[in-house]
């Protein structure tokens, strides 16, 4: 039996995404039930989850990390590339830029101070069997 915020982040995604295919769905509802997370509503953490999910594994953002960009500017190299799932995916909202909020949880990205997060090759391993750029 699904708990209420399990509830709640499963409409909350199947709002936002309707098209979304179920495997990326679970990976996205996993991502936004993480403990860190319980702080934002499920809107808010499905929003940041998916962007993230997209982000790690249907762009080359990683491999921009890894070659030394920026935060921010990899984020921005790889904006139309996640805008294109999210309408591919029928979303009701896409990026716009402006969400850039450093205080914002991200649902991926290892830090430190929190053994609770993803690291990022485990979010990688969750795209096995898809290309990349779907």
């Amino acid at each position: 039996m699904a708990t209420k915020r399990q509830t709640e982040i499963t409409k909350a995604l199947r709002n936002l995404t309707p098209m979304i295919p179920f495997n990326e769905a679970e990976d996205v509802k996993r991502l936004a039930a993480q403990p860190h997370m319980r702080s934002l509503s499920a809107p808010v953490s499905v929003w940041l989850s998916l962007v993230a999910h997209i982000r790690h594994v249907h762009t080359d953002y990683d491999e921009l990390m890894d070659d030394g960009y920026d935060r921010d500017a990899a984020r921005h190299f790889v904006m139309d590339d996640i805008n294109a799932v999210l309408e591919r995916w029928q979303a009701t909202r896409l990026l716009d830029g402006a969400e850039t909020d450093a205080s914002l949880p991200d649902p991926v990205e290892k830090d430190d101070r929190d053994a609770n997060r993803l690291d990022r090759s485990t979010v990688r391993g969750a795209g096995r069997g898809r290309s990349r750029r779907t």
